[in-house]
Order: structure tokens, then C-alpha cells, then sequence
């Protein structure tokens, strides 16, 4: 005997009442409360700017147009544009001179080295490429105060470089204490600036894109000037500034390899304030140093971004 099963009322799924639009004041709100999220999240790092930053540049305008007094001390109270007038003088003019050019020296030295080292680690296998990035990231390391002690003594006249170069016959090497030691020293601490930019843009290129164009009858150079270099070009801006900036700047490099016979503008602004004890005018240089950094690196973004 088969028996059916007595039904089973199911009930019908219920139907959810379809959510009101969202209205102009109602999507401004929630606008005000993810910006409102986003200033109480970056509230720790807008205080260590403003503390770290703004406060102790605001100090150095204030500084930069007091009055020295005869005594060495500063006085607050006489503002003044002496300080800045001092700017033109011929001396502060040829050190200016001398540090972008070695500024540029620097930056184009590092860029012509990485450039083609980038590349070829950017298109290797992942594991080749991890333990070079490795070997770029060993200087660091080690204390940049320390490395550049170093290059002093490889550059040394009793060093190993000017003992090989007696052995094969050339005779002893004098290049501690010369603009050419500056350079190599300045090169070789920020040349992982350069490289680090350079590869992370050239990595992200798509390989079928030079393969296109060697398809279509390009040569190398012409591969690289029309494809290669255009997509990389962010990564070259960003390499440039990163080396050029802190190259127009340095003060450790300079005093340990170039001695007194190179001064640069960040050892006649540490002069200032330390030796000279002419406060004003060494604040009145960290600011214009400081302002001319800023602006060329705006101007350079925005062309870079408009460029490419």
C-alpha cells in the first residue's frame, strides 16, 4: 500500500523592498564621511610633517632674515633681506655653479651605468633578477659614512687602487682629493637611485612591443628610441631626480673625498652655521636651496605627466 505525503505549505520567498535611489545629499554624506575617515587616518603622518618638516623649515625662513650681531649671536628682532643680498656674491655664485655641475655630472654618469644594467635585470629570469636586486640593495647595508671612508681608502695613494696601478707600470694614482673622486664617490652612493626606478618601469613594458617593432623592420636603436625610452621615460625622471637632488646637496661625500680643495654648496652651508657662526646668511642658503629643489622637481613631474 503506498501512502502520499500530506503537503507542505512552503511559504514564498519574501521579496525585499527595493532600496530607495540614492539621492545628490545623500552621496555628498557619505563623500564627507570617507574624507573625514581619510583625515583621521593620516592625521599621525600630517603631525610627524608638520613637526619634522614644516616647523623646522619655518624656522630656517625666520632665521634667514635676522641680523647677525657682532658678537656671533643672532638677533631676532632686526629682519632684514641682507642675508639674501649676499646671494650674488662671486663666490657663492661659482660654489653654486660648481654643485650642479657636478650635480648633472652625477646624474648622467648614474643614468648611462643603470640604464642598460636596469634592462638587462629587468628581462631576466625572476630568480636572476631577485639575487641582483639583492646585489643593488647590499650597500645599504652597510652606513654611508662608512663606505665613503672606504672609497678613501681605495683612493688613496698607498690604497689598492694606486698599488695595482704600480704594479702594471702606470705609475701611482692621485685622485683622493680631486673633483673626479667626488664624483665617483657620489656616483656610486646613488646610483641604486637610479636603478631602482628604471627597473620597475622597464619590467612593466610589454616584450611584444619591441618584438613588433623588430618585426617591422626596426633596428635596436630605433626600437629603443621610439618604444623603449618613451615607456620608460617616468622611470628616468624619477632615477634623475632621486640622484640630482640629494648630488646638489651632499656634504659627507665632498669633505671626506674631496677635501678642502672641493667645495660644494652643502659644506659652505654647514660652514656657516658651524664655523662662521653666520646663522642668517646659512639659513638664507638652506632656503633657496631648499626652494629651487622643490620647484624643479614640481616643474619636472608636471612635464614628465604631460609628456608622456
Amino acid at each position: 500500500m503506498t501512502g502520499t505525503l500530506p503537503p507542505v505549505d512552503v511559504a514564498p520567498p519574501e521579496v525585499e523592498e527595493d532600496a530607495a535611489p540614492a539621492t545628490p545629499e545623500f552621496e555628498a554624506a557619505s563623500l564627507r564621511q570617507e574624507r573625514r575617515r581619510g583625515l583621521l587616518m593620516a592625521l599621525p603622518a600630517y603631525g610627524y610633517l608638520v613637526l619634522f618638516f614644516a616647523l623646522p623649515l619655518l624656522i630656517v625662513v625666520v632665521y634667514s632674515f635676522a641680523t647677525r650681531n657682532r658678537f656671533g649671536g643672532t638677533d631676532l628682532s632686526g629682519w632684514n633681506i641682507d642675508s639674501y643680498r649676499r646671494l650674488g656674491e662671486p663666490l657663492v655664485r661659482d660654489i653654486l655653479f660648481r654643485s650642479v655641475a657636478l650635480a648633472v655630472i652625477t646624474t648622467v654618469i648614474c643614468l648611462v651605468v643603470a640604464y642598460p644594467f636596469a634592462y638587462y635585470m629587468a628581462t631576466r629570469s625572476e630568480a636572476v633578477r631577485n639575487l641582483m636586486l639583492v646585489f643593488v640593495m647590499i650597500p645599504f647595508w652597510t652606513n654611508f659614512l662608512v663606505r665613503n671612508f672606504a672609497w678613501r681608502v681605495i683612493l688613496g695613494t698607498d690604497g689598492p687602487l694606486s698599488q695595482v696601478t704600480e704594479a702594471v707600470g702606470i705609475g701611482e694614482t692621485r685622485l683622493l682629493f680631486t673633483q673626479t673622486a667626488v664624483v665617483l664617490g657620489l656616483v656610486y652612493g646613488f646610483l641604486p637611485f637610479m636603478v631602482l626606478p628604471l627597473y620597475a618601469d622597464i619590467e612593466r613594458i610589454d616584450g611584444r612591443l619591441l618584438e613588433a617593432s623588430r618585426d617591422l623592420y626596426a633596428t635596436g636603436a630605433q626600437s629603443f628610441r621610439h618604444v623603449l625610452l618613451p615607456l620608460s621615460m617616468p622611470g628616468v625622471i624619477a632615477g634623475s631626480i632621486l640622484v640630482f637632488i640629494p648630488s646638489l646637496g651632499a656634504y659627507v661625500t665632498p669633505e671626506i673625498l674631496g677635501g678642502a680643495k672641493t667645495t660644494l654648496l652643502g659644506g659652505y652651508i654647514v660652514t656657516q652655521f658651524l664655523t662662521a657662526r653666520n646663522w642668517p646668511f646659512g639659513a638664507s642658503l638652506s632656503f633657496v636651496l631648499m626652494a629651487v629643489m622643490l620647484t624643479a622637481t614640481i616643474v619636472y613631474f608636471r612635464k614628465g605627466g604631460r609628456t608622456l
